[in-house]
């Protein structure tokens, strides 16, 4: 089963337009990682579920040494197959903090 609806949109970030339907949204998963074998691990919390919709706080680390990381909320709405009709991504990549005396270095 896939687990999107054939006319599915999903968001990548909350202002990005969405990318629109299985096979477009195919491409875009294709266009955005390094290959088939890219390492990554992700863990995942359910944060909230109201009717069709819920949200997901994430933590995404990409590569066996860490050189990308990011958390994320996913909010999505599902249809009543359980596919997921739309799709919108919250990313926020780690910032120096300001008390970290090598972040001014």
């Amino acid at each position: 089963m896939r687990p999107f609806t054939a006319q599915a949109t999903y968001r990548q970030g909350p202002y990005r337009e969405p990318v629109i339907g299985l096979p477009a949204i195919a491409r875009m998963w294709e266009d955005e990682r390094t290959g088939p074998d890219e390492v990554f691990h992700l863990t995942s919390e359910i944060v909230a579920v109201e009717g069709d919709t819920a949200v997901a706080r994430l933590e995404v680390r990409y590569g066996d040494r860490v050189p990308q990381e990011y958390r994320d909320l996913w909010i999505m709405r599902f249809a009543e197959d359980g596919r997921c009709v739309s799709f919108e991504e919250w990313p926020f990549w780690p910032t120096p903090s300001t008390a970290d005396p090598a972040a001014e270095s």
